[in-house]
C-alpha cells in the first residue's frame, strides 16, 4: 500500500473527531469582540463630547459678552441690578445661539476649509447644532422677557439680527453692518433691562446710589457706547471675511486706524457729572489703563496681519480683536463714571485669554 494513503487512513479520523463543531448558531458577543474578533464600535466618551460643544459654542469668547450689559449699565448712570443680571443672561443665551447656528450654516464650507470643525468631523451632528440653537435663542428671548417689555423687545431685534447674519447676510457687503448691528443691541439691551427692572427712586438703592440715581437716563443714553462697540465690532468682522485664504492688507490697515480712533475718543471723554469725589480720581487712573489695554490686545496683532496678511496672523488679529472687547467694555464704562464697573469687567480677561488657549474664539 501506498505509504501516504495509510497514514491518511490511519490519522484521518482522529483529525476529524477532534475537530471543533460548527456551533448551531452566532451569538451577538460573538461579533462584538467579547467572543469573535471584531471590536465594538468605540462610543465618544463624555469629555470628547464636553470638548466638541465647547468648540462648537467657542465658550473662551463667552466672557466677552458680560461687559455689554455692565456698560449699557453704566451708560445710563444706574448701578447693576437684577435687569443687569438678567440681560447677561439673556446675551449669552443669544451668543451661544449664534454660535451653534453659525457652524450649522456652514457645514459645507467648513467641511472644505475647516474639516476639524466638530460639525464636519462628525463629532456633533448637524441636527443638534440646529436644535440647540434654537432652544438658546428661546431661553435668551424668555431671559430678557424677565427684565420687561421693552428689554424683551430690543432682545428680539438681537435675535432676529443674530439668524439673519448666519442664514443670510454673512456673506454679503452687509455682513460686518449686521454683526455690528448685533453688538449694539447687546449693550442696549443692558441698558434697556438695568432701566426697566430698577427699584423705584423712593428706594435707597446701593452704594452711591443717591448721587448716581441723580443722573440716571434713559436708554437711550447708551447709544454712543453701543455705536462706539459697534464700530469695533464692524472692523474685526471685516477682518474675520479673510482669515481662512489671508492676503488682505487693507482690512488689518482699516480695521487698526479705527481701533486707534476708539482709543483717542475714549480719552478724550471725561467721567460724568454727579459722581462722588473719589470717583472721578479712579477714573483719572484706571480709564488710560483701560485704553492701553484696549490697544495692546487690538492694535498690536492687527499690526502684525497688516504687514504679514497670513491666514494665521489674520486669525490672530481676529482673536485679539475679539478679545478686546473686554477693555474696551471697561473703557466705555469708566469713560461713563463708573470706574470700578469697569474694574470688574476687566476681572474677565485673564479668564477668556487663559480658555482661549484651550478653546480658540474663531
Amino acid at each position: 500500500m501506498n505509504p501516504l494513503r495509510l497514514l491518511a487512513a490511519v490519522t484521518g479520523p482522529r483529525l476529524l473527531a477532534a475537530a471543533p463543531r460548527t456551533p448551531a448558531h452566532v451569538t451577538p458577543d460573538s461579533l462584538s469582540g467579547a467572543g469573535g474578533t471584531a471590536p465594538a464600535p468605540d462610543r465618544p466618551s463624555s469629555r470628547t463630547c464636553l470638548r466638541a460643544w465647547a468648540e462648537l459654542l467657542r465658550v473662551s469668547a463667552l466672557f466677552t459678552v458680560p461687559g455689554d450689559a455692565l456698560a449699557g449699565a453704566a451708560a445710563i448712570g444706574r448701578c447693576p441690578g437684577r435687569g443687569t443680571a438678567l440681560a447677561v443672561g439673556a446675551s449669552l443665551c443669544l451668543y451661544e445661539a449664534g454660535m451653534a447656528l453659525n457652524d450649522w450654516a456652514d457645514r459645507e464650507e467648513d467641511a472644505v476649509d475647516r474639516p476639524h470643525r466638530p460639525i464636519p468631523s462628525g463629532r456633533v451632528a448637524p441636527g443638534a447644532a440646529l436644535a440647540a440653537a434654537g432652544a438658546l435663542t428661546a431661553a435668551g428671548l424668555a431671559l430678557a422677557a424677565r427684565a420687561g417689555r421693552p428689554a424683551l423687545t430690543v432682545a428680539s431685534g438681537l435675535a432676529a439680527t443674530v439668524w439673519a447674519y448666519d442664514l443670510r447676510l454673512k456673506h454679503t457687503r452687509l455682513g460686518p453692518a449686521a454683526m455690528a448691528s448685533a453688538r449694539t443691541l447687546d449693550l442696549l439691551l443692558g441698558a434697556t433691562a438695568t432701566a426697566g427692572a430698577a427699584p423705584p427712586a423712593s428706594t435707597p438703592p446701593v452704594t452711591h446710589a443717591a448721587s448716581r440715581s441723580s443722573r440716571a437716563q434713559p436708554p437711550s443714553a447708551a447709544l454712543p457706547a453701543a455705536l462706539a462697540l459697534g464700530a469695533h465690532t464692524y472692523a474685526v468682522t471685516a477682518v474675520s471675511r479673510h482669515e481662512v485664504q489671508g492676503g488682505s492688507t487693507a482690512a488689518p490697515l482699516a480695521a487698526l486706524a479705527g481701533v486707534a480712533g476708539l482709543g483717542a475718543a475714549a480719552l478724550r471723554v471725561r467721567p460724568a457729572h454727579g459722581e462722588p469725589s473719589s470717583a472721578p480720581a479712579t477714573g483719572t487712573l484706571l480709564l488710560p489703563a483701560f485704553v492701553a489695554a484696549y490697544l495692546r490686545t487690538a492694535a498690536v496683532p492687527l499690526l502684525h496681519a497688516a504687514l504679514n496678511p497670513s491666514p494665521p496672523l489674520t486669525q490672530r488679529a481676529v482673536g485679539g480683536g475679539i478679545r478686546s472687547m473686554i477693555p474696551l467694555q471697561a473703557t466705555l464704562a469708566a469713560r461713563a463714571g463708573a470706574p470700578l464697573v469697569g474694574l470688574a469687567a476687566m476681572g474677565l480677561g485673564p479668564l477668556a485669554r487663559a480658555l482661549s488657549r484651550k478653546v480658540s474664539p474663531t
